[in-house]
């Protein structure tokens, strides 16, 4: 499908980004130094003040399959569509992946990629913890690697990215979130299409008093969440 008038401006925006000179970029720099030192200092806390959460949930994962393994890592796409692996809760029966494209015409969203409300593959536990996004926690040791931070858009699997129109592929210059306008506007029930608008309205607006907008209502949405499965 070709790219609307409104995405070929958006493009073009992000590409004169490439030649600011030093004093325009200073306000981003400083931004993104800020955002870099408060994203360690959350995740560290963070990770620290949730160490009996982590232990109750690995614990009940085991109860429920002692031979399944505690954490799951995904191949994800980063910052200028870098690899890294992503770190969750496992939420999915051991074979997960390879029940994957049995599932594809059951897809319940439009777009690069994929949701299913019923999804069989999902573990007793594992709806729980989706349902209050207990499962992404341990993305907070990839905030802390530097693979992600706190804010920013959902990092993408590969399969998706290859899908990706150039348009779609703007809300990967950025550093991926654990949460973001998409998680708190309305989740699995928007659309793939409406998710990237989102993502690049964060990009065009990021700032210090919007990310920490977005993580007070991430806590609020975690308990409160209709959409999450």
């Amino acid at each position: 499908m070709a790219p609307t008038p409104q995405q070929n401006d958006l493009e073009a925006v992000f590409e004169a980004a490439t030649i600011y000179t030093p004093y325009e970029r200073r306000p981003l720099r400083i931004y993104l130094m800020g955002k870099r030192g408060f994203d360690l200092i959350a995740a560290s806390v963070g990770l620290i003040l949730l160490s009996p959460l982590f232990l109750i949930v690995a614990l009940l994962i085991k109860l429920e399959n002692p031979k399944g393994s505690v954490f799951f890592y995904q191949t994800r796409v980063g910052r200028n569509e870098q690899p890294f692996k992503m770190f969750k809760f496992r939420s999915m029966v051991a074979n997960a992946e390879s029940m994957l494209d049995n599932l594809l015409n059951q897809n319940e969203i439009q777009g690069a990629m994929f949701k299913m409300k019923e999804d069989p593959r999902i573990t007793k536990v594992g709806k729980f913890i989706r349902k209050t996004s207990i499962d992404e926690l341990p993305q907070l040791w990839n905030v802390i690697r530097g693979d992600m931070s706190l804010v920013g858009p959902r990092p993408a699997l590969p399969r998706e990215v290859n899908e990706y129109t150039s348009y779609d592929k703007l809300r990967l210059k950025v550093q991926p979130g654990c949460t973001g306008l998409w998680q708190v506007s309305g989740r699995n029930e928007l659309s793939f299409n409406e998710m990237v608008e989102l993502d690049l309205r964060y990009i065009e607006e990021r700032g210090f008093l919007l990310d920490l907008k977005l993580v007070l209502l991430t806590v609020k949405v975690m308990f409160g969440s209709k959409n999450a499965y």
